[in-house]
């Protein structure tokens, strides 16, 4: 997963006509560390159909209140600059809810597809 660490690499990758997921995490959130050990087999059980990006909630204050970024881990799902759906709860994540989300991201994005 590709840390990003400017607006603009963020700026630049979501604008891509692929979904990109964002994730937004800090590096004192114990429910993104929970998520850790799995997210690399999620991400390549999505490659070719997703790209993932990482940004540290912390490093990007004002890109975080601008998109809504209350609680993390953050799931954003975006599409030629737009965001498609997203996940966030106060709940610890599952693999399984991820995953689900992660379909969900590909769905959306396919029936938006012209």
């Amino acid at each position: 997963m590709r840390k990003v660490s400017t607006e603009q690499q963020f700026q630049e990758q979501i604008l891509q006509p692929g979904v990109t997921i964002a994730i937004f995490k800090t590096t004192w959130c114990k429910d993104c560390h929970y998520i850790d050990p799995f997210m690399p087999a999620v991400e390549q059980a999505y490659e070719g159909r997703l790209t993932f990006i990482e940004l540290d909630r912390d490093e990007f204050p004002d890109l975080c209140e601008q998109l809504n970024i209350l609680g993390i881990p953050s799931f954003i799902a975006f599409r030629n600059g737009q965001e498609v759906v997203r996940f966030v709860s106060k709940l610890r994540k599952t693999r399984e809810e991820i995953e689900q989300f992660l379909d969900r991201a590909i769905e959306v994005s396919n029936a938006l597809a012209p």
